[in-house]
């Protein structure tokens, strides 16, 4: 019995059918995302949803970067019409005239710039000159180092910027390629956790609030699966005062999301979701008008957008819920 139900669910069941990137299972809504705490919300909805109700409403898919996660949100909005992405890229694609949407946020804080230990950098004012890798051209991260490189007199000039993925970025600064490294966790406190990095600054500590990634939805899915994203959005609500309900939440996230869809540590999604607690959040997530008017008028003055799509262009807030009416879900984790 046991043979023939194990034949039954490779053959029929797919069971052990490795799935890549663009392919999606028949009738669900693709979202894409990156293993980044940014995302955390999408692997967590999804976790939760299979082992309360026995299966999910979509089809989590995962990219390495952001490069491969756009050229399929663009290349192919039937299979996977919605995905994280980067605010400032996703507000650069309006702009090119891409009919896209943002319709909710991914996370609040969750970004770091690293230095190594050993190096001289103890102050923004201390980065004249050097090398920063950041995860790309309309990473808000880039914004971030323009904020701060502001407030002491400088400008993006007076360093050299360079984009690079972030999985790539530890390495970079153990070997000291790069002076300085800037993306979304967990890759910034792997750095910690390996001993050779040192946090300059965090994003909860100079810009409260600070909003790297974004859920953006192709405008013809939300004329025809309305009903499915508002299901969508439902859940990463709902799943995010879950995950910043309780400390207990965060250890099993980390452990569940960096077993089934990371493939990473999960020592290192424990460290980044409990040091400290509020490192990255997930509540607060509607999208607001004067957090994007901050991001649009950094991004025009560093040079990443041009200013000619603005928050009524580019967000739908109709689908996120009223925060007073958030419950977190009745989930615990089996041990």
């Amino acid at each position: 019995m046991i043979v023939i139900t194990v034949l039954h669910g490779a053959m029929n069941l797919e069971w052990f059918k490795r799935r890549p990137a663009g392919e999606v299972r028949e009738g669900r809504l693709g979202v894409g995302f990156i293993p980044v705490t940014c995302h955390l919300t999408c692997p967590v909805t999804d976790y939760i949803n299979r082992n309360v109700d026995g299966h999910g409403f979509f089809q989590p898919m995962r990219f390495s970067g952001f490069a491969e996660l756009k050229e399929m949100f663009l290349g192919r909005p039937e299979e996977m019409p919605a995905t994280f992405i980067l605010a400032p890229m996703a507000i650069a694609l309006r702009e090119q005239g891409v009919k896209i949407k943002i319709i909710y946020l991914g996370h609040r804080d969750g970004t770091a710039v690293v230095v190594h230990k050993d190096s001289n950098i103890f102050h923004p004012a201390d980065l004249r000159g050097k090398t920063i890798a950041i995860p790309g051209r309309y990473a808000n991260q880039k914004l971030i180092l323009y904020r701060e490189l502001k407030k002491v007199g400088l400008t993006l000039a007076d360093v050299k910027v360079l984009e690079m993925p972030p999985p790539d970025m530890p390495a970079a600064l153990q070997t000291r390629s790069v002076d300085a490294i800037t993306s979304g966790e967990p890759f910034m406190g792997q750095t910690e956790l390996d001993g050779y990095g040192r946090v300059l600054f965090q994003a909860k500590d100079v810009w409260p609030g600070f909003i790297s990634c974004v859920l953006a939805v192709h405008e013809s899915a939300i004329q025809t699966r309305r009903a499915e994203i508002q299901q969508l959005v439902d859940g990463i609500a709902a799943s995010g005062k879950w995950i910043d309900q309780s400390l207990t939440n965060r250890m099993d996230a980390a452990r569940f999301v960096a077993k089934n869809y990371y493939n990473q540590n999960p020592r290192l999604l424990s460290y980044v979701l409990s040091k400290p607690p509020d490192r990255v959040t997930y509540s607060r997530l509607k999208p607001l008008r004067p957090d994007f008017e901050e991001i649009e008028q950094l991004a025009r003055e560093a040079g990443m957008l041009h200013g000619t799509a603005h928050f009524d262009d580019y967000v739908d807030d109709s689908f996120a819920p009223d925060p007073g009416s958030l419950r977190a879900p009745l989930f615990q984790v089996k041990k």
